[in-house]
């Protein structure tokens, strides 16, 4: 789907030379793509919200017993807890690599 958006936007770009309203149009469709159907097809553990960012270990659901709504909380919880996991991984690490910055 994504090949036949990007088209449709060299499409209108080509057309708009004639016509400015065209490019106009191209502009709305590009943001439009970048802002809701590209961040959907990042990798495995994106989320849609613009605070999942790095490498993330993926969002693997269980049996999915409950309500629509729900499952969402359940994503945006399992992603800040691999952000929370990873922070503090990496807060491990810095101690442990510079001792020195950990005296007080």
């Amino acid at each position: 789907m994504g090949t036949l958006i990007i088209s449709a936007i060299l499409a209108l770009i080509a057309l708009g030379f004639d016509r400015p309203v065209y490019w106009l149009a191209a502009a709305g469709l590009l943001y439009l793509y970048v802002r809701y159907v590209r961040p959907d097809q990042g990798s495995a553990g994106s989320s849609p919200t613009r605070g999942a960012a790095g490498p993330s270990g993926g969002v693997a659901g269980g049996s999915g017993g409950g309500s629509g709504g729900s499952g969402r909380v359940d994503t945006s919880y399992r992603a800040y807890r691999q952000r929370r996991d990873q922070m503090a991984r990496w807060e491990r690490r810095y101690r442990r690599e510079r001792p020195w910055n950990n005296r007080k």
